[in-house]
């Protein structure tokens, strides 16, 4: 089956409907129980006082949301603001050396910001990993970027090292593991590219200035050295024809989005219901499909918008940063998950797609999206629910390749050829596309979550609410990626234009 096989038109007005109406009935039950259950002891302590002409409380669960555009949103601006003003003036007096002011505004930011224990600790990782980079041996650049990770992610490394950090204010610990995390992945980068210069080494001053870009420092995204370096030591500074306006525009859509997460946390507690289990036990079971599929919208949202922002500000700097992560509306394959781009552009240039080759080998694959995994847990710091989470995810992985392997074989493909049209062959794709949808939202909502609040919508879809709301949920969802495909099948066709059919020889000859 191909990507440009096409339905009926009446069948896709028919799922459009049926997907609308399902997210609307349970996006009012959500609604009802956000207000109901506001005075309850559980919610009432997540909550914080929002639009009082409306009577609205608003969901204040999110740390890191509430600190970007509430507690810390002015001291963000401004360093931002700082570095896009300073960065213009001195670019258009010596663009030349744009990366190097760079690197000297964002070295004095965290310098006044973290203190100079920071800077020091920082610098002196960047030194070690510089010093094994000149060996230029992969194997040797994984096992010390990994161990400096490691000490970063697991006691008592890590409490020994931010104890050189001095003072204290709300923001440290985040700003701390943030800057360290994303400059061990930087630097790991930038010894991985090293080995593949062919001529001499780069120099320490280009790591310097590649992990001292402040929009990046501290929240990342991670953009690989090769790219970075081409792109900030790029003397040509003129915009493509309407960049800036492109820039505007995405600008204005992250305002929006930010405005409308703020409208959505005053109606609803998406975040705050999952941690009341006596709560969750008494919603229905679409109330539930519901909370599980919004968290997972909720944060992509939120890394769309975190990310634009920082991109915002990188692309006016003349950079081509890695694109915010794919909706997960979108999502029906474990092969395109991920919340964090920079992260997962990281991983796939230096490990999966290393290792893993052309996936199409199974122990390949299977070699790779381990090493993968075990990379990306000590990333996000290992623990029991990160262990869950990253075993769930690459079985996911896996056996997608295992599934698409069998039914490419006879009699499957047989039967799938010569028995089936386009168009069923597409129907029947979905189905499988919509049970692979909520193995994604399962897997993923117990690490954004908590593992209770997966284990009890997993136990009410495919237990307690079989058949109906198992066959139900499962029917919207395939109605959803139906119109999934469609786009799909849309772009594809505006990216390869089918070719127009010559003139038949009759017409020709008559005219």
């Amino acid at each position: 089956m191909g990507i440009k096989t096409t339905l009926p038109k009446s069948e896709l007005y028919l799922y459009t409907a049926v997907l609308s109406l399902a997210l609307l009935w349970a996006g009012s039950w959500i609604i009802e129980a956000s207000s109901e259950n506001v005075n309850r002891k559980a919610v009432r302590e997540n909550v914080k006082p929002g639009w009082h002409y409306f009577g609205r409380k608003m969901d204040a669960s999110d740390f890191e949301w509430v600190m970007w555009f509430t507690t810390f949103r002015n001291h963000i601006l401004f360093a931002l603001s700082g570095h896009v003003i300073f960065a213009k003036i001195c670019s258009m007096v010596s663009p030349k050396n744009r990366s190097l002011i760079y690197m000297l505004y964002g070295s004095l930011a965290v310098l006044l910001t973290m203190g100079w224990t920071y800077i020091s600790l920082i610098l002196s990782h960047c030194i070690i990993l510089y010093s094994v980079a000149l060996v230029k041996r992969k194997w040797l650049c994984f096992v010390a970027g990994l161990t400096s990770l490691a000490t970063f992610k697991m006691e008592p490394f890590n409490t020994w090292q931010e104890g050189f950090v001095t003072g204290s204010f709300d923001l440290q610990d985040v700003l701390f593991y943030g800057g360290c995390g994303f400059s061990i992945m930087r630097c790991m980068s930038f010894a991985l590219e090293n080995c593949e210069k062919k001529d001499g080494n780069y120099s320490f001053i280009d790591l310097i200035k590649y992990n001292f870009y402040l929009p990046f420092f501290f929240f990342g995204p991670v953009m690989t050295f090769d790219r970075f370096h081409e792109q900030a030591n790029n003397p040509n500074l003129t915009r493509k024809e309407r960049e800036m306006w492109n820039i505007t525009i995405h600008a204005l859509v992250h305002l929006g989005a930010i405005l409308v997460v703020d409208v959505f946390f005053h109606f609803l507690y998406i975040l705050t219901i999952p941690s009341d289990l006596k709560l969750l036990k008494q919603l229905s079971d679409w109330s539930l499909a519901g909370l599980a599929y919004s968290n997972l919208v909720y944060d992509w949202v939120k890394s769309a918008v975190m990310f634009g922002v920082i991109n915002t500000v990188s692309r006016l700097d003349h950079l081509d940063p890695p694109q915010p992560p794919k909706c997960i509306t979108m999502l029906y394959v474990f092969a395109e998950t991920h919340f964090d781009r920079g992260i997962n552009d990281w991983l796939c240039k230096y490990v999966y797609d290393y290792i893993g080759e052309n996936h199409d080998a199974i122990f390949k694959e299977l070699l790779a999206t381990i090493c993968t995994f075990s990379v990306t847990t000590l990333w996000l710091g290992p623990c029991e629910l990160v262990y869950i989470w990253s075993f769930f995810n690459c079985f996911g992985l896996n056996f997608e390749l295992w599934v698409a392997k069998l039914f490419s074989l006879p009699p499957f493909s047989t039967i799938e050829r010569n028995l089936m049209s386009e168009a069923m062959s597409r129907r029947i794709r979905g189905l499988f596309n919509a049970v692979n949808f909520w193995q994604i939202i399962l897997y993923n909502v117990l690490a954004l979550n908590s593992l209770d609040f997966a284990q009890l919508v997993a136990k009410r879809l495919l237990l307690k609410g079989f058949p109906l709301s198992t066959l139900s949920v499962l029917f919207v969802t395939y109605c959803g990626v139906q119109l999934i495909k469609e786009r799909e099948r849309r772009q594809a066709l505006l990216d390869d234009p089918e070719p127009v059919p010559p003139p038949e020889e009759g017409k020709q000859k008559a005219e």
